[in-house]
């Protein structure tokens, strides 16, 4: 005869076992600066509930596998970079968000120059897409998005992670063209470069753009070795 104790046991061995029938995944919010505008890279849902729409790069993460490098791995597979600067921002579990049944994700956001990506296409198409154009998404992807730019707005004015977008040599004109796209503002030109000036972040390689339609502008570098020395000391940006 069973007693009270194993059948309680054997209960909560079923228990733990429905609760083990739950995926997680990660979602990568991959963002590029092309011109003026700030870009989001998606891949066309290859599901038949979200036919004809856009999601974010993502895969189930491995049992062997930790979040990051889940997230580094399909981050290396779509652009065939695997030095980016990458963060995790949040956890999205809302019971009915995946068709295929319980699914928990944790997205992330990365920076990547868009001039040194090359994408990795397999079956369905991936693109680079204007982040203030996209309304419907697959899935919980356009708050994942959304979520994570409302992230991005944050550091980019408390840390200089923007840089990652840029070419190693820009412009002061890209810079603001950069800080405008993320932030969805317009900056007087004045004070930008006053404010970015009076860091002494920048280094002047006293160089000038070439090949453009307009007046060549002084091209910049920003002093990232400087930066590490005075970063327990940097207040940020302010505008």
């Amino acid at each position: 005869m069973m007693s009270m104790y194993t059948k309680n046991i054997n209960t909560h061995l079923v228990e733990i076992k429905s609760y083990f029938k739950v995926a997680i995944s990660v979602d990568c919010v991959i963002f590029g600066f092309n011109g003026n505008e700030l870009k989001v890279l998606l891949i066309e849902s290859d599901l038949k509930e979200y036919k004809g729409k856009w999601s974010l790069l993502g895969d189930v993460v491995r049992p062997d596998e930790e979040l990051d490098e889940a997230a580094y791995r399909v981050l290396k597979a779509r652009t065939g970079l695997d030095d980016l600067y990458m963060e995790q921002v949040q956890t999205f579990g809302a019971i009915n968000r995946h068709p295929a049944g319980r699914v928990i994700t944790v997205a992330y956001y990365s920076l990547v120059n868009i001039e040194h990506v090359e994408l990795k296409k397999h079956n369905n198409d991936l693109h680079w897409h204007s982040v203030k154009d996209l309304q419907n998404m697959a899935f919980d992807h356009k708050q994942i998005l959304d979520t994570c730019h409302e992230r991005l707005k944050q550091q980019v004015m408390v840390q200089p992670v923007g840089f990652n977008l840029l070419p190693k040599k820009f412009s002061l004109r890209e810079l603001q063209n950069l800080y405008e796209a993320i932030l969805d503002v317009e900056l007087d030109r004045r004070n930008f470069r006053k404010k970015f000036l009076s860091m002494d972040l920048l280094m002047d390689l006293n160089e000038e753009e070439e090949d453009v339609p307009h007046r060549p502008a002084k091209l910049y570098k920003f002093n990232f070795d400087k930066y590490d020395q005075r970063k327990k000391r940097y207040l940020g940006i302010g505008f």
